[in-house]
């Protein structure tokens, strides 16, 4: 199924690399409003030596800037946030990470940048002899509970704990990233659940103290969220990130930050499943 939908994407690449034109009242205006969650590396964070923004999503949308010759102007807020401030707009699309669930697609639309799963890690010294989700059955994750992350585990864990006779995987909910970790790490947790991306930078950041067990108990598509109907901003966006893909620029952002397993060939619309 997936090979068929990767199929699929890269037929809609042409179409959607053609330039798309940012509705008048926008170029009127001079600028894009970007809603951004700032608090989850490498996607979107505070640099600590000087509070500046970084991150995947920051470099992407600044070079999406760039190649639709307009100023950016950044709207900082929660994550519970995002949703509310786009379908009222707020902003004119989310610049932070959002995984494109059908759900969500009841009002938003997404264009899917990059692929990302929902992965279970731990400490070195709390791995106990871990080498597979499943054996988390009977001990307990941290996760945030505002993401698809804390929903995705309790299904995971009936399904691969409960259904086969092992003790379930206890979930905990936290108000977010940083807190899932900090659970982890003051030993209020034995793992945490959290995207493969951040997964991969908190082991660059702290090389030896964390290790991802197994692969992803999920997959699926991150994209940047519109309102459903801004389908012009939407596809304008669409149409600079597939030129950015075909100019090498996507794939070198990407791999800056270390998440070239992530990458996708091309850029899709609510294609999340």
């Amino acid at each position: 199924m997936k090979r068929v939908l990767l199929a699929a994407l890269a037929a809609l690449a042409p179409a959607l690399a053609a330039a798309q034109a940012l509705p008048e009242t926008i170029r009127a205006r001079g600028y894009l409003r970007v809603g951004i969650e700032a608090t989850y590396p490498p996607m979107a964070y505070k640099d600590p030596a000087t509070n500046e923004r970084r991150g995947v999503n920051v470099d992407l949308v600044t070079a999406i800037g760039k190649e639709l010759g307009i100023e950016l102007r950044w709207e900082e807020m929660s994550f519970a946030q995002l949703i509310p401030s786009i379908t009222t707009d707020r902003v004119d699309f989310s610049g932070s990470s959002m995984v494109d669930l059908p759900a969500r697609r009841e009002r938003l639309s997404f264009v899917d940048y990059v692929s990302t799963g929902a992965q279970v890690f731990t400490t070195t010294a709390q791995r106990r002899g871990a080498n597979e989700p499943a054996d988390f059955c009977g001990r307990s994750v941290a996760t945030p509970r505002t993401t698809n992350y804390f929903p995705q585990a309790q299904a995971w864990s009936e399904a691969n704990c409960v259904a086969k006779g092992r003790p379930p995987m206890r979930v905990i909910g936290t108000e977010g990233a940083a807190a899932a970790r900090t659970d982890l790490q003051q030993g209020r947790a034995d793992g945490a659940i959290l995207g493969a991306e951040y997964v991969v930078y908190l082991s660059q950041q702290n090389p030896g103290a964390f290790v991802a067990i197994g692969e992803p108990i999920s997959r699926n598509f991150s994209g940047m969220a519109f309102d459903r109907g801004k389908q012009e901003v939407r596809d304008a966006i669409a149409g600079a990130l597939s030129r950015l893909i075909a100019n090498g620029t996507y794939a070198e952002i990407l791999r800056r930050h270390g998440l070239e397993r992530q990458a996708l060939t091309a850029i899709s619309i609510d294609a999340g499943e």
